[in-house]
C-alpha cells in the first residue's frame, strides 16, 4: 500500500521535534557545521592524507633509514683531536713559565671484526626493508578499516529508511483503526496497541538514528575530520557477483601479504644477529695513525714531536663465555622468528578462508532476504486487508509489520555483511595500495637500495617517491560552542531503496 504525500509530511515534522529540541537549535547547529560530500574512493584518500596510524609508519621508516646509514658509516675512518694545557705550581717551580699545552690527532678506521659490522649493515637492510613493506601493510589495513567505516554509515542510513517506513505504516494504520473506533466497528483495545506499537517504532527510528551519528563521528575521526562534520556519502551498499575460488585467494595471499614478508626479513635479521654475536669470537683488527706535540714551558723548556702508524689488533682468547652466551641467545630468537615466520603463514590462510566463507554467506543470504522482503510485504498487505473486512485481528497487523521490517533489515544486513567481508578478503589476500611486494623483495635481493625498490615495486609514480616524516598535525577538536549536537547528516526520509518501491 501506497502512503499518501500529506502523512509522510506529517510525520517528518513529528519525526524531527523527537530528534532535535527545535528546528531553531537544529538549523544554527547545521549553519555552524561543516557539509563534505564523499565517496568511497574520496574517503579512502582522505584516510591515507590524515590519519595517523600512516603517520607513525612513514616515522618508522625514515628512522629504520637512518638506522641503515648509521650502520654503513661505521666503516668509516674516524678522526678525532685533543688539547690540554696545565699549569704547575709549588715550591720547586719558581719564574713564570709553569706552564704546559699538548694536543694530538689520530685516524683510525676498522679492517676486520670478524663480520660483525658486515653482518649489521645486512641487518639494518633487512630491517628498511620490512618498514617499507610495514608502511605498506599498515594502508592496507586503514584502506579496509576506513572502509568499513563508510558502510557502517551506508547500513545505517538503509536502516533509517527501514525503520522509518515501519513508523509510516504504524501510523497510516494508527489512522485506519481510529476511523473504525470511531464508527464503533473495533475496541478500544486495538487503538492502545496500535499506539504503543507506533512508540516502540518511533524509538526504534531514535536509536538507529543514533547510532548513525555515531558511526558518522567514528568514520570522521578515522579519515581526520572533526567528528562534528556533517558527511553525507555519495555511494549505496549493492550487490557484485565475484568469481573468486578459495585456492587462487590463499596462493595469492601467501605470496603477496606484506607482514608474511616481514616475517621473513624477520628470520633474515635473527641470522645476521647470530652471525655477528660469533664476531666474538674473532679477532678485531683496526688501522690507526696518530700525531702529538707537547711543549713545556718551565725553567729548562722542552718540546715533543712524534707520530705513529700501524695496525693494532685485539682477541678475546677467554671472554668467561659471554660469547657462547649471546651465540645461544641469538640462535634462540632465530628459532622464535622462524615459529613466527610459520605461524603467520598459518594464520593468513585462516584469514583468507574465513572471509572467503563470509562473502559466500553473506552472498547465499541476499538472496534469501530478498525474497523474504517480497513475502513479508505481501503478508502485511494480507493482514491489512483481512483486519479491514474484519475477519483477522490487530495483533495480526502489527506482527506483520515486524515481519516486514526485520525482512527488511536482514536484506540491508546481508548487503553489508558481503561488501564488508569482500574488502576484508582484498585485505587479508595482500591486495596492493601502492607497492607490489613480489616485485619489492625481488628488487631487495639484486642488491638495490631502498628507494630503488621502492621505485621498482610502486604501482603509480606518486607511490615511487620516498616517504618522509613530517611534524605532528595538530589535534582535531569539535566545536565546543555548540550546545547541543547535530545529527551528522538530515537523512532524506523521502528516499527508498530501489528493492522496495
Amino acid at each position: 500500500m501506497r502512503i499518501s504525500n500529506r502523512i509522510k509530511k506529517n510525520f517528518r515534522r513529528k519525526l524531527a521535534a523527537l530528534l532535535v529540541a527545535g528546528m531553531t537549535a537544529v538549523t544554527a547547529a547545521a549553519e555552524a557545521a561543516d557539509i563534505v560530500n564523499v565517496t568511497l574512493d574520496e574517503t579512502i584518500q582522505r584516510a591515507f592524507e590524515n590519519n595517523r596510524t600512516i603517520k607513525e609508519s612513514i616515522a618508522e621508516r625514515e628512522q629504520a633509514y637512518w638506522n641503515l646509514s648509521e650502520a654503513r658509516r661505521q666503516t668509516n675512518p674516524r678522526l678525532s683531536w685533543s688539547l690540554s694545557a696545565m699549569r704547575r705550581g709549588g715550591i720547586y717551580y719558581g719564574g713564570e713559565d709553569n706552564n704546559a699545552f699538548s694536543n694530538s690527532g689520530s685516524l683510525t678506521m676498522p679492517i676486520y671484526q670478524g663480520g660483525r659490522l658486515k653482518e649489521g649493515r645486512r641487518a639494518a637492510r633487512y630491517a628498511l626493508s620490512s618498514a617499507d613493506l610495514s608502511l605498506e601493510n599498515t594502508m592496507q589495513t586503514v584502506r579496509l578499516q576506513s572502509t568499513v567505516y563508510y558502510f557502517d554509515v551506508l547500513q545505517y542510513r538503509n536502516l533509517i529508511n527501514v525503520y522509518e517506513e515501519e513508523v509510516l505504516t504504524l501510523q497510516e494504520h494508527l489512522r485506519n483503526v481510529n476511523a473504525q473506533f470511531r464508527v464503533g466497528t473495533v475496541a478500544k483495545v486495538d487503538v492502545l496497541e496500535s499506539q504503543v506499537e507506533l512508540a516502540n517504532a518511533q524509538q526504534n527510528l531514535v536509536n538507529i538514528q543514533n547510532r548513525y551519528d555515531v558511526a558518522v563521528a567514528e568514520l570522521n575521526n578515522y579519515i581526520g575530520l572533526p567528528a562534528d562534520t556533517i558527511i553525507r556519502p555519495q555511494d549505496t551498499l549493492t550487490y557484485r557477483r565475484y568469481d573468486l575460488k578459495l585456492g587462487d585467494c590463499t596462493a595469492y595471499a601467501l605470496e603477496n601479504r606484506a607482514d608474511a614478508a616481514m616475517a621473513d626479513y624477520a628470520v633474515k635479521q635473527a641470522e645476521s644477529a647470530k652471525k655477528s654475536a660469533k664476531a666474538g669470537w674473532r679477532p678485531s683488527i683496526n688501522a690507526e695513525i696518530s700525531k702529538g706535540l707537547t711543549t713545556e714551558h718551565f725553567a729548562s723548556g722542552k718540546t715533543t714531536d712524534q707520530w705513529t702508524a700501524g695496525l693494532s689488533m685485539s682477541w678475546n682468547i677467554f671472554d668467561g663465555g659471554i660469547t657462547s652466551a649471546q651465540v645461544n641467545q641469538a640462535d634462540a630468537a632465530l628459532t622464535r622468528a622462524k615459529e613466527v615466520a610459520a605461524q603467520t603463514r598459518e594464520q593468513i590462510q585462516l584469514e583468507v578462508q574465513s572471509y572467503f566463507l563470509q562473502l559466500h554467506a553473506a552472498e547465499k543470504n541476499i538472496g534469501t532476504t530478498q525474497a523474504s522482503v517480497t513475502l513479508a510485504e505481501e503478508n502485511y498487505k494480507i493482514a491489512q486487508v483481512r483486519y479491514a473486512a474484519g475477519v483477522g485481528t490487530n495483533l495480526d497487523v502489527m506482527d506483520a509489520s515486524r515481519k516486514l521490517t526485520e525482512a527488511r533489515s536482514n536484506y540491508f544486513t546481508a548487503l553489508y555483511n558481503y561488501n564488508t567481508a569482500k574488502a576484508s578478503l582484498d585485505r587479508y589476500m595482500g591486495v596492493p595500495v601502492e607497492i607490489d611486494v613480489v616485485r619489492y623483495i625481488e628488487s631487495e635481493q639484486k642488491g638495490k637500495k631502498a628507494a630503488e625498490s621502492r621505485e621498482d615495486a610502486a604501482l603509480t609514480a606518486e607511490a615511487s617517491a620516498v616517504p618522509e616524516a613530517e611534524e605532528v598535525a595538530p589535534v582535531v577538536m569539535i566545536d565546543f560552542e555548540n550546545d547541543s549536537p547535530l545529527p551528522s547528516e538530515s537523512v532524506d526520509h523521502g528516499e527508498r531503496n530501489a528493492a522496495f518501491q
